[in-house]
């Protein structure tokens, strides 16, 4: 008689580990999508961000370079560069899109800070949905 021992946390880990591969499918994915579409994302996410007034500008070009930017940058950064940014505003919306949400924490750090910006209104989760209204497409 064969003895096989059952380890009940084998299927868990299996589980795990399958939910991790399809997470980092869709991080690969959605920021594939970013890298080519940058320029007609950064600008439907500036005119998302005017038209929810969120954010006031002197340069709608130069925010959507800024944007275009850094829709390209996301893809050439290490997996723990991109989980710092986003740490702060991680546990913001249940299930969150992980591009959405660095780029809510770029805007709120990074894009308040450019010369052509002359306000940034609402709150984290204001400009998330605004950011993810036009990001969320990219979600497989």
């Amino acid at each position: 008689m064969g003895s096989h021992s059952h380890n009940p946390y084998r299927a868990d880990a299996a589980a795990s580990n399958s939910i991790d591969r399809k997470r980092e499918q869709e991080r690969r994915f959605m920021l594939s999508a970013a890298f080519k579409n940058s320029e007609e994302l950064a600008a439907k996410l500036v005119q998302r961000l005017l038209d929810k007034h969120i954010i006031e500008t002197t340069s709608f070009d130069a925010i959507r370079e800024a944007l275009s930017g850094q829709l390209k940058h996301i893809s050439e950064l290490e997996e723990h560069e991109f989980n710092f940014k986003i740490a702060p505003i991680r546990q913001l919306v249940p299930n969150a899109n992980i591009l959405s949400l660095y780029m809510t924490q770029y805007i709120i750090e990074d894009l308040i800070e450019h010369r052509d910006i002359e306000d940034i209104f609402g709150d984290e989760n204001d400009i998330y949905l605004a950011v993810d209204s036009v990001l969320g497409s990219l979600r497989p």
